[in-house]
């Protein structure tokens, strides 16, 4: 019998399912027990890692879950280096709500996301863009309700797009279960892969009504202290990946905040004080002088006591922020589609 087959639920005993890790196997784990869980769809295949290792495949196109908590904004993250699925690295900028850089980003690329030039289209890849929108979930494998919690980064392109029949991406999903005024935690949720798609790409559909006993179970994991690190941490984090180098001469990170704004234009200079009817008249030009050149002199007194245009500040327009989600039941808001 494999290892799968063996720690299969269906193969573990009650006594042992329930228990929590003993001393000896932290211990002997070197403390990394029962750390970082999470679900990876990498190469279109569900993998299921534990501190960035990969201790399972499944070889079905689809994986049936849970979703019991979910990141309560999309958030973004960015690579300066191209993205090595062999090498795991941590990103050099992210954001966990999508508006502004996390704290702990290694190099930061602007003071807040909407005017961030990696937030452009064309900044990536064709017309992709450089830093890419993703959603963490915390899922339960509908099979072991009461195992563990995972943790799930849903891409782009599992969230944002037009439902094809029974393909739904992430939003169009909860869309489709906020108009049947049904709750994700409340079914089991099949996952499968987009067949046409070059990268991993996930549709979801409802497949069954949780029980009472086993609704009462979700919502108390979607409350658990794992569900909460699975919607806030990346998935370096999880995986322990350490966080890259900060670059040289990059600006420090108290140093990014928001261009200030424009000084006021400065008052016109006040217009020459009106002349007397009385007041002895200019001095008239000399003989043998041009008219030409005393109507030129002329327009050039009139045109040194003008009034000095005011000076033009020229601002830089800046792109609308893309509309964020705050809870997953609440991802059935009209979101801008991608």
């Amino acid at each position: 019998m494999s290892n799968v087959a063996l720690f299969s639920p269906s193969n573990v005993p009650a006594f042992a399912k329930k228990q929590e890790l003993s001393a000896l196997a932290k211990s002997l784990a070197g403390g990394g027990a029962g750390g970082g869980k999470r679900v990876s769809i990498k190469g279109g295949v569900f993998r299921l890692l534990v501190d960035g290792k990969e201790i399972a495949a499944i070889e079905e196109r689809y994986l049936d879950v849970v979703l019991v908590n979910a990141a309560p904004k999309i958030g973004r993250t960015f690579y300066m280096k191209q993205y090595d699925g062999d090498t795991p690295s941590a990103p050099d900028c992210w954001s966990a709500d999508g508006e502004k850089p996390d704290a702990t980003a290694a190099n930061p690329q602007a003071s807040n996301c909407a005017s961030c030039p990696q937030n452009a289209k064309g900044s990536g890849q064709g017309d992709s863009r450089a830093c890419r929108f993703s959603q963490r979930l915390a899922v339960v494998l509908a099979n072991d309700i009461e195992g563990d919690v995972l943790m799930l980064q849903a891409p782009a392109a599992s969230i944002f797009g037009k439902a094809e029949g029974e393909n739904m991406p992430l939003q169009a999903y909860a869309r489709f279960l906020a108009a049947q005024s049904v709750s994700p935690e409340t079914v089991v949720t099949r996952m499968k892969f987009d067949t046409k798609a070059e990268s991993p790409k996930l549709f979801f559909k409802a497949m069954r009504w949780l029980t009472e006993e086993e609704y009462a179970i979700a919502v108390e994991k979607g409350q658990s202290p794992e569900a909460k690190q699975a919607i806030t941490m990346t998935v370096a984090q999880m995986d322990k990946v350490p966080a890259p180098m900060a670059l040289e001469g990059a600006p420090p990170k108290a140093a990014m905040k928001p261009a200030p704004t424009p000084a006021p234009a400065p008052e016109p200079a006040p217009a020459p004080a009106a002349v007397d009817d009385d007041e002895a008249p200019p001095p008239a030009p000399r003989r043998g002088r041009p008219p030409k050149a005393v109507a030129e002199a002329r327009k050039a007194a009139e045109a040194a006591a003008e009034e000095p245009p005011e000076p033009v500040v020229q601002r830089t327009p800046v792109p609308p922020r893309p509309a964020m989600p705050t809870q997953l039941a609440k991802l059935a808001e009209d979101w801008d589609d991608e």
